[in-house]
């Protein structure tokens, strides 16, 4: 049971990233479609009062100006993160963009290192198979093998299998 919930929790692990930005993206969307249907009220109750409707255009070009200004840093972001990657080698890139597949692959050939270790030990020890299996497979090592596939496969399949 414990393996079983171990596999599920792993598996939600690798597309937690993916579903708190789908929550954050709607939160900004909504944020942004209360803030614009602000303006248009606030823009008709202007118009009715009988303010200038000139200085409230300055105001929603300076709000515009601000979206604009953030918009233009996350494209910096986005920019420098690329900007980077281009002076280094294309093993450093390959590296970057490999760190968790490489450390999937690491762990998991420690566990086969392990498990095969034990197995062959125990094997010119004249162990019997059953106790041989009960020692190499048991409920703690099954959860660490499930919990790294899964999180590894899991994260692909939250993201479309594109890892």
């Amino acid at each position: 049971m414990l393996t079983l919930l171990s596999t599920l929790i792993s598996f939600l692990a690798g597309g937690l990233p993916k579903l708190l930005g789908f929550f954050q993206d709607r939160a900004d969307k909504k944020h942004e479609m209360a803030m614009a249907q602000l303006q248009i009220e606030r823009e008709l109750e202007l118009r009715k009062a009988g303010f200038e409707a000139q200085q409230r255009v300055e105001e929603i070009k300076v709000e515009g100006q601000a979206i604009e200004a953030e918009a233009s840093e996350r494209a910096a972001l986005y920019a420098h993160d690329i900007a980077i990657g281009q002076g280094a080698s294309q093993w450093m890139i390959n590296l970057r963009s490999g760190v968790r597949p490489i450390l999937t692959y690491g762990f998991f050939l420690l566990f086969a290192f392990v498990e095969i270790g034990g197995f062959v030990y125990a094997w010119h020890r004249d162990i019997a198979f059953d106790v041989l299996i009960a020692k190499l497979w048991d409920a703690d090592t099954q959860i660490i093998f499930a919990s790294i596939i899964s999180f590894h496969f899991g994260g692909r399949a939250f993201k479309g299998g594109k890892d």
